[in-house]
């Protein structure tokens, strides 16, 4: 976030979201209020990009069936089993 350019904004948040923002800091999760707000929307937008992504694919393809999902739990599990193992 070094090379962007930066602009400054007031926002009105629920107190518990700006004391998680301060936790964070205070506990060296992020580097300010600010670092905390700004990775929380850069990961938003991630989100919504991948939806989009899954939303194109299951119209372009349909829905997953039992099958393929079975399928993706096993090859999670082999992948946790491989990392516990490393």
């Amino acid at each position: 976030m070094n090379c962007m350019t930066m602009a400054k904004i007031a926002v009105t948040l629920p107190e518990e979201q700006v004391e998680e923002a301060k936790r964070a800091v205070a506990e060296g999760r992020a580097r300010s209020v600010s670092a905390y707000v700004a990775e929380a929307l850069t990961s938003h937008g991630e989100r919504l990009g991948l939806r989009a992504y899954v939303d194109a694919l299951i119209a372009e393809h349909g829905k997953p069936s039992k099958q393929d999902y079975a399928w993706a739990d096993e090859q999670l599990t082999r992948t946790k089993r491989r990392r516990r193992a490393e």
